[in-house]
């Protein structure tokens, strides 16, 4: 999760609200009244909020009126939340379901961070080895107890080293997809060894 959290009070005009997620380089404000949480606002609803630039009214009575509207005019009251024992695949499930970008994280009633969707895309890079040189392969296994172990036991008599490895659904019931990034092998190396074990490689390069 990202903390320290940037915070809103209700009665902030939504031009400075802008003006805060701007200098801050984010897309979520929580409203906070007297440290409760009273709800969020998105950089898209006070966009919304603001006045069209087709409009017969002066600059002056648009500044005007935008300065009127506050962030309590605009935010959205119901916010689904987590707690900070939530495991992240749980939080992004919920994202998910939700259609939501972010998740305020909670203890008790005190917001302690929020996790953003970029917060995920950073776990994915993580996860996926993104930033570690190696050879990644794709393949559909069998759905069977002892299959990964049986891959990583020959990656690493091979004189490879998993540094990330992920499963999928596969076409079927039976069937899984598999990813995994290895370093200390060559390409054609680590193919020759797992093709033998795998239904089918759909894909194998270096990066």
């Amino acid at each position: 999760m990202s903390f320290p959290i940037i915070t809103a009070a209700p009665d902030l005009p939504v031009p400075e609200a802008l003006a805060l997620m701007t200098k801050e380089k984010i897309r979520h404000v929580l409203v906070v009244k007297k440290k409760k949480m009273v709800g969020i606002v998105t950089k898209g609803d006070l966009l919304t909020a603001s006045p069209s630039i087709a409009t017969s009214l002066s600059i002056w009575e648009i500044n005007y009126l935008i300065n009127k509207i506050t962030v309590a005019d605009v935010m959205k009251e119901t916010v689904i939340t987590s707690t900070e024992d939530t495991p992240i695949e749980e939080a992004a499930r919920i994202m998910s379901d939700n259609k939501i970008s972010c998740l305020p994280v909670m203890r008790g009633e005190e917001v302690v961070g929020i996790i953003t969707d970029t917060d995920l895309f950073k776990i994915l890079l993580e996860l996926f080895g993104a930033r570690q040189k190696g050879v990644r392969l794709t393949a559909e296994v069998s759905d069977r107890p002892g299959m990964l172990a049986s891959l990583a036991q020959t990656i690493c008599e091979a004189g490879g080293n998993i540094i990330a490895l992920g499963t999928f659904s596969g076409e079927t019931l039976s069937t899984s997809l598999i990813t995994i990034k290895v370093e200390g092998i060559e390409e054609q190396t680590l193919r020759k060894v797992i093709e033998p074990l795998v239904l089918r490689l759909t894909d194998i390069r270096t990066n």
